[in-house]
């Protein structure tokens, strides 16, 4: 039962918005979705973050997943592995740099906490310029050496994933805290098929279709709207 609740309050703290990692700096793409009128009431709004939290599930989820695996066996060349495969699999610069911005942070962070020597030998090849240092990896690598589950990580992965479209929702359009609260209640309930469906995946099976999300986030990189980082 001690172990149990220690596990989640790592959770709890990983997971936490108030963690430092700069999910905040970060809208993906909520605001040029929000300019360009195709997301204008809590009814889009849920069909935008569930299509974010989709395209996720079957890149960063599966990705995440593998680098906590590979924590867990020590299998250093294979962390290396999944966090080139992801960056390469993103298709606009915006969100590789909203990826390894989080990831470097989360690891600097972590570090201060676990002493690990995992987590530095990452961070020295991160700042070497031979690992990019995506923000998935770094939670599968955290959550494996803070003694967490992989079911945790992917709950994690998704609840920051949504909650990050819906606390930049609040501050762009007229939503209301009641409005978003019952999408992240809803979304929620899609966590456990999501992993299911994932979990025993490939590198080759990642699949995020939805071209509009990244016509959206190339607008928002060359666009004048700066309330969210590009």
């Amino acid at each position: 039962m001690a172990t149990d609740i220690l596990s989640l309050m790592r959770l709890i703290q990983f997971t936490d918005s108030a963690f430092p990692v700069g999910t905040f700096s970060f809208s993906n793409g909520l605001e040029t979705a929000i300019h360009e009128k195709i997301v204008y009431n809590a009814a889009t709004l849920e069909e935008y973050a569930q299509s974010i939290s989709l395209q996720a599930a079957f890149s960063d989820g599966i990705i995440a997943i593998h680098a906590y695996r590979a924590a867990l066996e020590n299998n250093y060349d294979e962390i290396i592995e999944a966090d080139h495969r992801l960056i390469e699999f993103k298709m606009n610069n915006e969100t590789r740099v909203m990826q390894k911005r989080m990831g470097k942070k989360m690891v600097e962070m972590s570090i201060k906490i676990f002493d690990n020597p995992l987590l530095k030998k990452w961070l020295e090849d991160i700042n070497n310029g031979t690992s990019p240092g995506t923000f998935p990896v770094a939670q599968g690598l955290i959550f494996a050496i803070g003694g967490m589950s992989e079911k945790e990580l992917f709950c994690s992965h998704q609840y920051g994933v949504i909650n990050m479209i819906l606390g930049a929702a609040v501050r762009t359009m007229r939503v209301s805290h009641y409005d978003t609260q019952q999408i992240l209640f809803r979304l929620s309930e899609q966590t456990q098929a999501y992993y299911d469906d994932v979990k025993d995946l490939s590198y080759e099976d990642m699949n995020s279709f939805v071209p509009q999300i990244d016509i959206i986030s190339s607008l928002h990189e060359k666009g004048t709207m700066r309330m969210f980082m590009n």
